[in-house]
């Protein structure tokens, strides 16, 4: 019976895939989801719990767009670990 080895440095590359995978689709998704968002919202007008939301115009882009890139990671993340559960 062979004992098989596995190398830490095997699974980086699979990790790195896999970062890619998730992260690059919900920066794109992000970036669209944004546009999209602030271009029917006007950021100087959000009101968030019955408060007007202060905060400085690029400070509400960066936010939304981390927002949505945070929602975009967890859509992809649950789809790859969807579909390595299948295989």
């Amino acid at each position: 019976m062979e004992h098989q080895q596995t190398h830490p440095t095997a699974s980086k590359p699979v990790l790195r895939t896999m970062l890619m995978v998730v992260l690059w689709p919900a920066f794109l998704m992000a970036c669209v989801a944004t546009g999209l968002f602030f271009s029917l919202v006007d950021p100087m007008e959000l009101i968030v719990l019955d408060q007007r939301v202060q905060v400085n115009i690029l400070g509400a882009y960066t936010i939304g767009f981390f927002v949505f890139w945070i929602l975009g990671i967890l859509s992809s993340g649950l789809t790859a670990l969807l579909v390595q559960k299948i295989r």
